[in-house]
């Protein structure tokens, strides 16, 4: 698990220059639990650019607005969400590995 944070860390910042604003970094800017912090949202969407798919990223920065599809999507049985939150988990982690 440690050597996956380290490989998220080395690229997120060898793209860092080549980031863009994505859906993720633009839902973080507006939500009130990270207070407007461009940096730190800038950080979380660097790291869902290197471990969600652009689709995945869209679902996940829906749960700024209505954190209730989190729950809809960790309780779901279905496999298609199962799967998805089983990278969403990986995202988060390294997130809050790597951006605190």
């Amino acid at each position: 698990m440690f050597n996956r944070i380290v490989i998220a860390a080395a690229a997120v910042m060898l793209t860092a220059p080549f980031a863009m604003a994505g859906p993720i970094d633009s839902a973080c800017i507006r939500s009130d639990r990270a207070g407007g912090n461009r940096s730190l949202c800038g950080c979380i969407q660097q790291v869902a650019d290197q471990t969600l798919s652009r689709s995945d990223q869209r679902r996940a920065a829906g749960f700024f607005r209505d954190p209730h599809k989190a729950q809809e999507a960790r309780t779901s049985s279905s496999n298609r969400d199962s799967a998805f939150w089983s990278r969403y988990t990986n995202f988060a982690n390294t997130a809050a590995a790597y951006c605190r």
